[in-house]
Order: C-alpha cells, then sequence, then structure tokens
C-alpha cells in the first residue's frame, strides 16, 4: 500500500508561487510575441533629401589603400621604406641565394632625385666557371602584401629601373611563395651599352596558372653588378585603367556613394607632423614620390594611391571628393597660428592642383597626369578630430578667410561639434563622429531631432558600432547603426551627409574593427554594415515622406518612408524601411494617406530583409554570405497592407507606384513621378 503524506503550508504556498510565475512569464510572452504597431504615411507631400546624404569615407589604415584598393603588388617598391640612411633595410624584399653567391645592398645612386635609395646586387657565382650559380638563378624576390593574387589567364604589367656595368640576362618571375611553381615568365636581355644609364623596362607576364600566395622575382645566373629601382607590378585590367583593383572598387560603385571623404582620418594627421600625408609628395610620375611612414596606423605606403587617384577615384565612382587636410596639427605637435600660412598656402595649391584651369600653376601638374578638365571639388575639411587642440580654432580660421577669399563656393568643414550648441566661428558644415555600443547608437535615432535648423549643417563622417557589440563585424552593429542612419534621413534637413568608418580592411593587418569590407589577396566580403548601407543608396536625392510610427510599447522599432526613382528602369517606388532591434517579431500594419485607389501596382513591388539566426551572427571568407539581404516579392502589396517583421532584422519594402504628383514642404510647387 503506498504511503501518502499530505503536503505542508509553506510547500503548498511555494506551489502556488511556481505556477503563478510559470503563468505570468508565459502571458508576457504571449504579449511579446503579438506585439503590434503602425506606420502611417502620408504620400502627398514631402522633402528632398540633400542630394550628397549617404556616401563613403576612405582612409589609408588596414592596408585599405596599399595592398587593397590600389592594385600596384609589389611592397616597397623604391627600396624607401628603410630610411635614406643606408645600408637599410629592404623587407619585405629578400634574398634568393646566398653570401658566396651574391651580395645585396643599398645605396643612394637612384636617378629619381625624391627617391634616391636604390638596390644594389652584387652577383657573385656565373654560368659557368668555379662559382657556378644554383639552377634558376640568383636575385631578390617580393611577396606583395602577404603574397601577390595571381590569377590564371591574366596579364600583368612589370616595370623596373636597372642599371648595370655589364651585360645583363634578368629572368622576370610569377612565382609560388616558395618559387617552386613558376606561373610567368620574361627574359630581359640587354647589352652593357643599354644599360649603362639608368634604363626603365616593361614586360608583360600572362599567368598561367592561379596562385593567391605568389611573388614577384628577379633572378639572374650571370656574373657582375646590378642596380635595380621601383620595381612596379600591376593587373593590366584595373577599373578604366586607373590602377584601381577591379572587385574592391565594385563593391564601393554598389553603394551608389554620392561622396568621397579621403585620405583620412588620422592619417591625415599624422602622430607626428612630419609623418603626415603631405598631397603635393604624393603627386607626379609615380617614380618620382617619396612615399612616407605613416606613424598612427605603423606602415609605410609608396603613395601610389595619393592626391590625383582620390580625385579620379571619386570622378570614377560618381561622386563628390571631400578633401581633408592637414592644418597644422598632428596627434602630438602644433604649429602655432603665427606660422601656419605655409600650411594654408599647400591647402590653396591643392585646390588649385583640383579646380585650376589645365594652365595654371598646380592645374598644369594635373593635366600633364593625363586630366585637363578640373574635378569637381566644392568641399574640404580643415583638419580631422582637432576640435580639442589648443591651436585649431586660430589655425582653421586662417585656412577658412584664405579659401573664402579664393574660392567662396566652396563649402568648409570645421572640426567642431554644433549638433548641441552653436559654433564660435565661421562654418558651412561641422563634422560629427561616433563610435559607441549597439544600444548607444540605435539611441541616436533621435540624436539631431532637436539640433537647431539654422546655422552649419552636420557631416557624420564617422560612424560605426564598436567594442564587443561589433566583434568584427556583427548583426547587432549593423542594425544599430541602421536605425541611427533611419535617424540621420529623418534629420536630412540639418544632416547634410554621412559615412561609415573605417571602410577597408586586409584581414592579415587589422588596425581598427569592425570595418565595411574585408578582404586579402584574393577573397573579400562586406560586413552586415556593409549591406545596411546598401538600403540607403536610394535615399540621396529621395524624397523623405512624413511618416509616423505607433506602438504598443516597444522602443525597438523604428520606420521611414521616402519616395525614389529608378532612373534606369523610369519606375517610381514607394520605400518603407523598418528596423526592428527586439527579440520577437512585430505585426505592422502600414497605412498610406495621399494616394489614390490602385496607385500601388499589384505586381512588381519587392521585400528585402537583412537579419540572421544570431545576433552576434558575423561574414567570413569561409561564409561570406552568411549575414546578406535577402530579395523576395512582395504579393499582398497596396497602401494599406500587414507584414510581420522578424525579430532582429532590416525590412525594406518597395512599393512600386503609378504616376504621382506630391507637394513639396516649404513650397508652393508640385513634383510628378511617373512608372
Amino acid at each position: 500500500m503506498a504511503f501518502f503524506k499530505v503536503p505542508s503550508c509553506g510547500v503548498l504556498l511555494l506551489l502556488f508561487f511556481i505556477a503563478t510565475c510559470f503563468l505570468f512569464q508565459c502571458f508576457a510572452a504571449e504579449v511579446e510575441v503579438n506585439q503590434t504597431a503602425r506606420l502611417l504615411v502620408d504620400a502627398s507631400q514631402g522633402r528632398l533629401i540633400p542630394e550628397t546624404l549617404f556616401g563613403i569615407f576612405f582612409e589609408e589604415i588596414n592596408h585599405a589603400g596599399a595592398g587593397g584598393l590600389w592594385a600596384e603588388l609589389v611592397s616597397n617598391r623604391g627600396f624607401e621604406a628603410g630610411g635614406q640612411n643606408i645600408p637599410s633595410n629592404i623587407d619585405p624584399w629578400a634574398i634568393i641565394g646566398n653570401d658566396s653567391s651574391l651580395i645585396v645592398s643599398t645605396d643612394r645612386s637612384s636617378c629619381f632625385e625624391r627617391n634616391k635609395v636604390a638596390l644594389r646586387m652584387e652577383v657573385l657565382c656565373d654560368s659557368q666557371g668555379t662559382n657556378i650559380c644554383p639552377v634558376g638563378g640568383v636575385g631578390v624576390y617580393n611577396p606583395g602584401y602577404w603574397g601577390m593574387g595571381i590569377k590564371q589567364g591574366k596579364t600583368y604589367k612589370v616595370v623596373f629601373y636597372i642599371r648595370s656595368l655589364g651585360s645583363v640576362n634578368i629572368l622576370v618571375s610569377l612565382t609560388s611563395s616558395n618559387g617552386l611553381q613558376t606561373l610567368a615568365t620574361s627574359n630581359i636581355i640587354a647589352s652593357a651599352s643599354d644599360v649603362s644609364n639608368w634604363t626603365r623596362v616593361e614586360t608583360l607576364l600572362e599567368a598561367k596558372e592561379t596562385n593567391p600566395n605568389a611573388r614577384l622575382q628577379l633572378t639572374t645566373s650571370r656574373k657582375g653588378v646590378i642596380w635595380f629601382d621601383q620595381v612596379s607590378a600591376m593587373p593590366l585590367d584595373t577599373y578604366k585603367g586607373h590602377g584601381f583593383r577591379n572587385v574592391l572598387f565594385q563593391m564601393l560603385a554598389d553603394l551608389k556613394p554620392r561622396f568621397l571623404r579621403f585620405p583620412g582620418g588620422c592619417f591625415v594627421e599624422g602622430e607626428w607632423l612630419r609623418n603626415a600625408f603631405r598631397w603635393k609628395a604624393s603627386v607626379g610620375p609615380w617614380e618620382n614620390r617619396a612615399g612616407h611612414f605613416g606613424d598612427v596606423w605603423m606602415y609605410w605606403t609608396d603613395d601610389g594611391l595619393g592626391y590625383f587617384e582620390f580625385l579620379q577615384l571619386a570622378e570614377d565612382l560618381g561622386a563628390l571628393p571631400i578633401w581633408v587636410f592637414n592644418n597644422g596639427i598632428s596627434h602630438t605637435d602644433e604649429v602655432d597660428t603665427s606660422a601656419v600660412l605655409p600650411f594654408v598656402q599647400e591647402a590653396l595649391d591643392g585646390i588649385e592642383f583640383a579646380r585650376g584651369d589645365a594652365n595654371s600653376t598646380w592645374g598644369s601638374v594635373r593635366a600633364a597626369m593625363g586630366h585637363p578638365d578640373p574635378f569637381d571639388l566644392r568641399y574640404v575639411a580643415v583638419g580631422n578630430e582637432d576640435c580639442p587642440k589648443k591651436n585649431y580654432r586660430g589655425n582653421y580660421l586662417k585656412f577658412y578667410d584664405a579659401i573664402k577669399r579664393a574660392y567662396p563656393d566652396i563649402g568648409i568643414i570645421s572640426n567642431c561639434d554644433g549638433s548641441s550648441s552653436p559654433l564660435d566661428h565661421k562654418a558651412d558644415f561641422y563634422d560629427f563622429h561616433i563610435y559607441t555600443s549597439a544600444n548607444d547608437m540605435f539611441s541616436k535615432t533621435h540624436k539631431f531631432d532637436h539640433t537647431s535648423r539654422t546655422g552649419p549643417k552636420a557631416f557624420v563622417s564617422e560612424y560605426a558600432v564598436t567594442g564587443n557589440d561589433a566583434g568584427t563585424g556583427s548583426l547587432l552593429a549593423a542594425l544599430a547603426e541602421g536605425g541611427f542612419l533611419i535617424g540621420l534621413e529623418k534629420n536630412s534637413d540639418v544632416v547634410a551627409m554621412a559615412s561609415y568608418a573605417p571602410l577597408f580592411v586586409n584581414a592579415n593587418d587589422r588596425r581598427w574593427k569592425p570595418d565595411a569590407i574585408v578582404f586579402n589577396s584574393a577573397q573579400l566580403y562586406g560586413t552586415p554594415s556593409y549591406w545596411v548601407q546598401q538600403f540607403f543608396r536610394e535615399s540621396s536625392g529621395a524624397t523623405l515622406l512624413n511618416a509616423t510610427l505607433l506602438t504598443n510599447s516597444s522602443s525597438s522599432i523604428v520606420a521611414s518612408a521616402i519616395s525614389w526613382e529608378d532612373s534606369e528602369n523610369a519606375k517610381s517606388y514607394l520605400r518603407i524601411k523598418v528596423v526592428n532591434l527586439g527579440s520577437s517579431s512585430v505585426n505592422l500594419k502600414v497605412s498610406v494617406d495621399g494616394l489614390g485607389p490602385n496607385s500601388i501596382k499589384l505586381s512588381g513591388s519587392t521585400k528585402t530583409q537583412l537579419t540572421s539566426t544570431n545576433l552576434k551572427d558575423e561574414n567570413s571568407f569561409m561564409e561570406p554570405n552568411k549575414v546578406v539581404p535577402s530579395l523576395t516579392l512582395l504579393e499582398n502589396a497596396a497602401k494599406d497592407m500587414d507584414v510581420v517583421i522578424s525579430p532582429y532584422s532590416f525590412t525594406s519594402f518597395d512599393l512600386l507606384r503609378e504616376s504621382v504628383s506630391m507637394k513639396m514642404e516649404g513650397t508652393d510647387s508640385f513634383s510628378r513621378s511617373s512608372i
């Protein structure tokens, strides 16, 4: 017979408490799951979004340019990275052979005035006699930037300068990292009279195999002394022949950026002024560019990607260039305002280089580089993050006054933040940078809601979620940034421009994380933050519609609505963007007022969604498409519709419209869109 004991009062109370909590949690979960919201959109009137609202910011950080977008394969091509004192370090160049077969050193015998260091190679062995050179010869090789990405069937142009005391027989080769596999080769034979003075040599190499970790070799089996300088290897198929690595350029073009801010960032300032980027040293023939050591991000650049190339990049992207120049201030030292005029003149000369007539002093240098027509430079930034420095305001005003006298139409950007209180100096725009946690970034959706509507406009030139929330590029970071960008879009009457930072990272030299685009010599992918930017690539120049979001409780959802034109297909769309940073789905009722019946076409509307199974999910070389937008047809497209917004997602609805008329806010005029 079973024994049964009546529970005590304390046990009964405990069971009742547990049951009550369980029911409460179930009820709470039920409420959370059934979260609802309404989005009311007035499509009858709107406000034009600035044509420049969303663009990109390129800084030479993480080997974004050297070993990245700039397609030069040779690292330290001019042997200058080791410094001007000789003998010097030739890294990453390395020797093929040993000290019984050759002696490699540097001297200052180059024919290039800015780049006097050259490589001297004394070959001790020969093809005959007592000291026979090893099979394949002796010489030097360059591994590029963590391996050269060589592809079968592609052609590479190798250029170098050579001088010798005798005749030469040089084997120019692309090989595997250990030199055992030859991918392409060319033989350079010249008499002593041909190379007694510095001589330019050019050869084309067509790769017979693919190797992501290749190297360039210069070898010989002939005794003698040979000098090399300015050794370059570039793929022939760069974008328009302008030197940009095609696949990385296309990643930028796909964002449809309206501006390009360059070249930094801290790269502009330098840890010390002596190591700051100087535009004049980066123009003219590439062989005569001095290069410099960027002492903030701690690596050498040959400055093949120089001021001219940045202006060309902006033009190729159809974007407006925004030049950030040094104002006499680095991270460590500052030029006193009384002595800053030479820096002011350097900035004026730089503007003349970009905009001047082909017969002007600096415009003629640009024209000689192949661009006789001026570049469309409309904006300049005086320094980067220098507002707290003691000499900034004094220096800034010297630049501002001089530039406005010479170029009154140029928009000038101050480093000082004017979002919370007015600036104490003249400016057309003020710079705003934000690197923060996901929750804080999402809360900044309303950052500019109460900013003064008069005075300089905001340029949000650097933003990103960083720290643990971001990892090396998480969905969580991207969604928070998406909410922030919706806030910028809705406040685009006071926010003129915005760009993410940093743009690129070579995975072999990650100086900062996260970044928008990750690459190595052979692979690349966009982080979720990159893909979020694609949701806004039609916003610049579009019409912002009045949109009101009503929720039952949640503060984890934000939304906006725009009207935009697809010029390629001559179609008009109403785009609704929604970020849900919450853990529950949201039943969203969309109501669009100001549209006639059947104004939304039954077919042709789409839904794009960015989400994943885990908030901390990231893309990688192994899974480059783990977190990317998915595009589907929208079946129930209408001006009044019910949609479900997934948890932890960015969703965009593009509703294909019939021809419409719309009143612009603050005007008496109407705008007509047609399919």
